[in-house]
C-alpha cells in the first residue's frame, strides 16, 4: 500500500520544481525529501523524475502519478473543510453540478431554495457535461447533479435518477420581430428567423422531429450550446428563440421579448441524479420537494 506521507512529499516536489524548494515548505532537510521519494519510487517500482541540470522534471510515469496526487489531496481538503463545518454551526456545504446544456433559469429556480433555508447553506456549483458530473458524483465530489436526462443506460456510474418534471418549449421573439411572422403559430415559423439549441440534445432533436411532423421549414440563423447565449442573441432580435414556458414571465421580463406560443408536445425534462435513493441530505431534499411542489407543480409528476 502506498505511503501517503511519502506521497505527499512526491506532490510538494513537483508543485515546487525542485526538492530545495519543497524542503523550505515542508520545513525539512532536502536530504529527508530525497530520501522519502526514494521510497515511494522504490515501492511503485519506477523512476518519477528525471534530472535536467538543476531542475528535476517529471517522468511520463510521475505525470500520471501527479494527477491522481491531486485528485487525492483535493479530496483530502475538502473532508477537512467539510468537518471542521460540522461542530461549529456554519453553513452546511452543498455541492452541485449542472449540466451545460440545462436552461440556466430552470436551474436557478431549481437551487434557488438552497440559499433561502433556515440553515445557512454555502452552495458550490459546477457546469460541465453530463459523463464529467457524474464521474464527480460517483466520487463524492459532488451531492447533487441537475440534468436534461436520466442516468444513460450506457454510464456505469452507480446512481440514481429523481424525475423533478417536464414542462412544454416556449417560443420568444422581439416585439419587432413578432409583428413580422405572418399567420397564427406554429405557422408563422414557416421561413422565419430562428435560434436553436445545437444537435446532439434531445430538446433539439424533439423539435426538429416536431418540425417535420408539421412541414415547418423555418431559418435557421444560428445553433448555441448556451441558453443564455443563444437568449441574449434572441433579446437582440437576431430571431425566435426557445426557452422553457414555465419560465414565460421572467423570460419576458428579463430579455424584453414576447411569447409568439408554446409547444407542448415539445417537453424539456428535468432530472436530480445522487448516489442515494432515498434522499436523506436536507439540502437536496427540499431542493425537490419545493420544484416538484411549484415549478412542475402543472405536469402531473
Amino acid at each position: 500500500m502506498i505511503n501517503y506521507k511519502h506521497l505527499r512529499y512526491f506532490w510538494v516536489v513537483a508543485k515546487e520544481g525542485g526538492v530545495t524548494r519543497a524542503s523550505e515548505r515542508l520545513h525539512l532537510t532536502p536530504q529527508t525529501i530525497s530520501g522519502q521519494l526514494s521510497l515511494l519510487e522504490d515501492h511503485l517500482g519506477t523512476t518519477l523524475f528525471t534530472r535536467v541540470g538543476r531542475n528535476l522534471e517529471l517522468t511520463e510515469t510521475g505525470r500520471l502519478v501527479l494527477s491522481y496526487a491531486d485528485e487525492i489531496f483535493s479530496l483530502g481538503g475538502e473532508l477537512e473543510e467539510v468537518i471542521h463545518q460540522l461542530p461549529t454551526g456554519r453553513s452546511q456545504l452543498f455541492r452541485v453540478g449542472v449540466v451545460d446544456v440545462l436552461p440556466k433559469s430552470i436551474a436557478h429556480r431549481i437551487l434557488q431554495p438552497a440559499l433561502q433555508m433556515t440553515d445557512s447553506v454555502r452552495m458550490i456549483c459546477r457546469e460541465a457535461s453530463l459523463d464529467t458530473l457524474l464521474a464527480e458524483l460517483a466520487v463524492h465530489r459532488l451531492d447533487l447533479v441537475l440534468a436534461d436526462r436520466p442516468i444513460p443506460p450506457t454510464v456505469s456510474t452507480r446512481g440514481f435518477s429523481h424525475k423533478l418534471g417536464e414542462c412544454a418549449a416556449g417560443f420568444f421573439a422581439t416585439e419587432q420581430l413578432r409583428q413580422q411572422l405572418k399567420g397564427d403559430f406554429p405557422h408563422c415559423l414557416d421561413g422565419a428567423p430562428l435560434l436553436l439549441p445545437s444537435s446532439g440534445n434531445q430538446l433539439r432533436s424533439n423539435i426538429d422531429q416536431w418540425f417535420d411532423k408539421y412541414r415547418i421549414h423555418p431559418r435557421l440563423i444560428a445553433e448555441f450550446d448556451d441558453s443564455a447565449l443563444m437568449k441574449a442573441f434572441g433579446q437582440e432580435g437576431a430571431g425566435i428563440f426557445i426557452a422553457p414556458a414555465a419560465t414565460k414571465e421572467e423570460v419576458e421580463r428579463q430579455f424584453q421579448v414576447r411569447s409568439i406560443g408554446q409547444v407542448d408536445e415539445v417537453k424539456e425534462h428535468f432530472y436530480a441524479i445522487s448516489i442515494e435513493r432515498r434522499i436523506t441530505h436536507p439540502v437536496v431534499s427540499t431542493l425537490l420537494e419545493t420544484a416538484r411542489d411549484s415549478l412542475f407543480a402543472d405536469d402531473g409528476q
